[in-house]
């Protein structure tokens, strides 16, 4: 049984999903959006939404927590630049998830997922 389980594996091991998901965030402050994968977009909306949110307080231990978790300075810097200033008043929901039309190639469900 998958009691409490509800991590989205992706057929990977932990090191790459981590990685996956750094990318993919890396991608979303950077373009501020993406297409990707429908499970992918709701697996990387909880990680970002928590990077927004700790850059909403501007200390160097919040800056280099993000760092940690992004391993890019540049997008580093535009999430604390541009990103959070945007969401300061707001409380949470900082990203839309728009469901697209299934891939061609392989059927998947494809999303687009933006900041609001």
């Amino acid at each position: 049984m998958r009691h409490h389980s509800n991590v989205r594996k992706f057929g990977r091991e932990k090191t790459q999903r981590h990685a996956l998901i750094s990318s993919l965030a890396r991608n979303l402050i950077r373009d501020s959006r993406i297409r990707t994968t429908t499970a992918k977009a709701k697996e990387l909306r909880p990680f970002v939404e928590k990077l927004v949110t700790k850059a909403k307080t501007v200390t160097i231990a919040s800056r280099r927590l993000i760092n940690s978790r992004l391993h890019s300075a540049d997008e580093t810097k535009k999430l604390f630049d541009t990103v959070a200033p945007k969401y300061k008043d707001r409380k949470g929901g900082y990203t839309r998830i728009i469901r697209l039309p299934n891939r061609d190639l392989d059927g998947s469900s494809m999303s687009l997922i933006e900041f609001v």
